[in-house]
């Protein structure tokens, strides 16, 4: 048995014991080191995704750990291995583990599934060098989207609304705009010689972001859609006939994906250590949802290794 974090009803989570399954052929089971909290974790405490989740449901998939136990004709992992995970559930098909290495602490190795979808939404979005980029939405995946956009050499800009979340872009060496401050129009005027941008990404969940998202583009410009909305909005189809602006969505990622986010983490191009707010023991993992809800910090990770586990009792 071992300690998780489950999803119960709308708002209401437990931490309790749960079994583990040994691992069948081909299967490994992990022990995770470090889970980071995502939208996705907060739209599921929500209730939004009741229709497509079982309870009790456990949660976390933004995981650093260890392997724990190999399951038959399993060859390339041994107990102790420090993986990261295409998530699925705590034993899982060996096809799904991701290397790490020995020189990546594994609280930051958490950031590589986040950092996973960023890469294969800049993918989906087609991002160039040179281009001009708008990040709708200054959050953790904005934030490591913009990163990821940089690093394939785009000119990128954030527009976030909290002054937070602002600062701690703007700390990253990101340009950030505040929309209810500033004129955008005017500035993606100055910005593009009036040109629009070429690819704005929507992940800020908000109806007025997906309008910014796509005012800001220019003739034949890209909108890649990452954030989830738990209900239709209204989009502006004339722009889309007017400029010829093309809709992308971005759900999940591949293997590619993730071995490019590991060697991003890695070598430092994505800062994980710095967009670490905090890290909280699992019996207070709950605490760390409705903290996220206020949006004053950027990344919450729950630490689940054995000593948190002991140091809590």
């Amino acid at each position: 048995m071992t300690l998780a974090t489950r999803y119960l009803s709308a708002r209401t989570l437990d931490t309790a014991p749960v079994p583990s399954t040994p691992p069948g052929p081909g299967e490994v089971e992990l022990a995770p080191a470090y889970v980071g909290i995502c939208g996705t974790d907060l739209h599921i405490f929500h209730g939004d995704m009741d229709a497509r989740v079982s309870v009790p449901a456990v949660l976390g998939h933004e995981m650093a750990g260890r392997v724990v136990r190999v399951g038959p004709d399993v060859e390339d992992w041994a107990p102790g291995d420090a993986v990261t995970v295409m998530p699925l559930r705590w034993t899982v098909p060996a096809s799904t583990l991701i290397r790490l290495p020995d020189s990546l602490p594994l609280d930051r190795a958490a950031l590589v599934e986040p950092t996973a979808v960023a890469v294969h939404d800049v993918g989906r979005a087609g991002v160039r060098g040179g281009e001009r980029v708008v990040v709708v939405g200054g959050g953790p995946v904005g934030v490591l989207i913009a990163l990821v956009a940089r690093a394939a050499g785009a000119d990128v800009q954030v527009v976030e609304l909290s002054a937070h979340r602002r600062l701690r872009a703007g700390e990253l060496g990101l340009t950030v705009w505040d929309p209810a401050a500033e004129d955008l129009a005017e500035l993606v005027r100055q910005w593009t010689g009036d040109a629009g941008a070429d690819v704005a990404f929507e992940v800020s969940g908000a109806a007025g972001g997906v309008d910014t998202a796509v005012d800001v583009l220019g003739v034949r410009g890209r909108l890649c859609l990452v954030a989830i909305h738990s209900r239709p909005r209204e989009v502006n189809l004339h722009r889309f006939f007017w400029r010829e602006l093309t809709l992308v969505g971005a759900r999940l990622y591949d293997r590619t994906d993730f071995e490019k986010a590991v060697a991003l983490v890695a070598e430092g191009t994505i800062p994980a250590d710095r967009l670490i707010s905090k890290v909280v023991p699992l019996t207070q993992a709950p605490a760390a949802f409705e903290a996220l809800e206020g949006g004053d910090v950027m990344k919450i990770l729950v630490d689940c290794t054995d000593e948190a586990r002991e140091a809590a009792v």
